[in-house]
């Protein structure tokens, strides 16, 4: 399309623009979707057309298409506020006998106060926090993280398959954790890396009381020379006593996870009055050693570097800070439940 003929297109919507009268709330109405529409408008057309020019011609053409859009704006706003129709007679004093009306101000959903709770703790720590995509393929959310092939989590009991493919390498999921964010981070960055992986996950189970087919994880990573289990101890020691208190009991069990080498569950001593033994073991999350061959997949040197990886629940968590004993009241958007936090 030759320059010039945009230049006279430009002129005559000048004209038009100047020339067309709004003299109602329709002609109004009609005046903003022939000029300004997002889908018709002639100015968006012309926005389009500029893709169509040389790079150099672009600057030029497009002040004079924003100084248009801006005269198209202002003529619709005085047409608007002219049309405006003016309140006749005196205003109606309010009784001022009459009781006052009730504000009603909303309040953070209790998920996201206890994941800003996290977050917060393990920012005073030094982690930087990092997102990444809910729908991932099987290498970031399976091999990269050392799962055979032969693991339950690849089963479609177990995960919700969007693509299956001919073969694992194919496959496209709702990811299961967040640790492919760990895996993207490390194949982008070379240690010292700390960083934890807020977001939503997604898990094929039945819905109960205790488990829902959606929830939101936390997990953290911590990789540099010299790292060590006492490090990964401390570290969740200061974020139980930060989000349980001071005299909070924790103990750390042995357990497995495809991606740590040793792993560990953690729990607290939660006091219950009417428990038999006045209280009970809650787990509250998973951790361990970053194993080698997760090293290997994302080019990092497993002799020279160590690090340390933890997940939790944060749907978990919230249930045991706000005694809640049964998960889909999260999601159940209930005012008389969220009206409580």
């Amino acid at each position: 399309m030759a320059t010039v003929s945009l230049h006279e297109a430009l002129e005559a919507l000048r004209q038009e623009i100047t020339q067309t009268p709004i003299d109602s709330e329709a002609a109004a109405e009609a005046f903003r979707i022939r000029f300004l529409g997002q889908r018709s408008g002639q100015l968006t057309h012309l926005f389009k057309r500029l893709r169509e020019l040389p790079p150099e011609e672009r600057p030029l053409l497009g002040g004079q298409l924003n100084a248009l859009k801006r005269l198209a704006e202002q003529r619709l706003e005085e047409a608007r506020l002219r049309l405006r129709p003016t309140p006749t007679g005196s205003a109606e004093i309010p009784d001022l006998t009459l009781p006052g009306r009730r504000m009603f101000t909303g309040s953070l959903h209790p998920l996201t106060q206890t994941l800003e709770a996290i977050v917060r703790v393990f920012e005073q720590l030094g982690f930087a926090v990092v997102e990444g995509p809910e729908i991932e393929d099987d290498w970031h959310n399976f091999s990269a993280l050392n799962f055979p092939p032969d693991h339950p989590a690849r089963d479609m009991q177990d995960t919700f398959f969007l693509h299956q493919g001919a073969s694992y390498a194919e496959a496209v999921v709702l990811r299961t954790h967040t640790s492919p964010v760990q895996i993207r981070v490390m194949e982008r960055m070379q240690p010292p890396i700390r960083i934890i992986a807020p977001g939503r996950v997604y898990r094929n189970e039945a819905v109960s009381y205790k488990s829902f087919c959606l929830f939101h994880q936390v997990e953290g990573l911590y990789v540099d020379q010299n790292v060590s289990m006492g490090d990964l101890k401390q570290t969740l020691h200061l974020f139980a006593q930060a989000l349980f208190g001071k005299d909070v009991r924790m103990r750390f069990r042995p357990s497995y996870f495809p991606f740590t080498e040793p792993s560990a569950e953690v729990d607290i001593w939660w006091p219950l009055p009417d428990h038999p033994e006045g209280g009970r073991w809650m787990e509250i999350l998973g951790c361990g050693m970053v194993h080698p061959n997760v090293f290997r997949a994302v080019g990092i040197d497993p002799e020279r570097y160590t690090g340390y990886a933890f997940g939790m629940g944060v749907e978990r968590i919230a249930m045991l800070r706000y005694g809640i004993d049964d998960i889909r009241l999260f999601y159940e958007n209930d005012v008389r439940f969220l009206e409580q936090f």
